[in-house]
């Protein structure tokens, strides 16, 4: 066996490990703390929940780096420079919200009932929510589940699909029309990312779409 085919062999292993991890580890995350805490709306426990999240997403760098010692720009993080980075994440927020606002003008939907818990957690903790759902969800959804369903020979319609599927799936306690919302602007993200594979981007607008919509009403109420 060639020395590239040994190296290959051993990247494989760790690959397919993270592979599932980044579909499938939100979820088991969430389920465990629905299963296990008592009270899983609690601050206290959406505090421990968002830390396990940040935690899968650190791992999975540590897969990339230390794992198949790889640079981070094979799951795309840091392969555009910045004002390239923040144009287009500005583009993309911005064809998020121009979908979003149609969903909503024609459905009513405001995402959670109020009293649901969300509305009554404290502002620095939905900023946290919102921080860790720009970094997390596209570090496993997009730029690890993608460029590994890539790797491992699916084609551009499977990359595109499988892990939007899931990411939209997962967010079924929205709703139906907060599943529709999640696979509209997934698509969105996914799309961006396929074309420009510029992660950075992908989580600025992810970012900029939450912070808006959750966090800035409450600084500015």
């Amino acid at each position: 066996m060639g020395t590239a085919s040994v190296a290959a062999a051993q990247r494989r292993t760790p690959a397919w490990f993270g592979l599932f991890l980044s579909l499938f580890g939100m979820l088991l995350i969430r389920g465990a703390f629905l299963h296990f805490s008592s009270d899983p709306r609690s601050p206290h426990v959406i505090l421990a929940r968002e830390c396990c999240y940040f935690a899968l997403a650190i791992f999975l760098l540590l897969l990339v780096r230390v794992g198949e010692h790889r640079p981070l720009s094979a799951v795309g993080i840091g392969t555009s420079v910045w004002w390239k980075t923040l144009g287009w994440a500005v583009l993309t927020a911005a064809m998020c919200f121009a979908v979003a606002g149609t969903v909503v003008h024609f459905t009513g939907y405001h995402g959670e009932d109020p009293g649901t818990g969300f509305d009554r957690l404290p502002t620095w903790l939905v900023l946290l929510v919102v921080l860790r759902s720009g970094i997390v969800e596209e570090v496993c959804y997009r730029g690890y589940a993608m460029e590994k369903l890539k790797e491992a020979g699916l084609g551009r319609v499977g990359v595109f699909l499988l892990p939007l599927i899931i990411f939209s799936c997962g967010h079924y306690s929205l709703g139906w029309i907060g599943v529709l919302l999640a696979l509209l602007l997934g698509a969105i993200l996914a799309a961006m990312y396929l074309w420009r594979r510029d992660l950075n981007a992908n989580m600025l607008a992810h970012f900029l779409v939450n912070f808006i919509s959750n966090v800035l009403p409450r600084l500015l109420h």
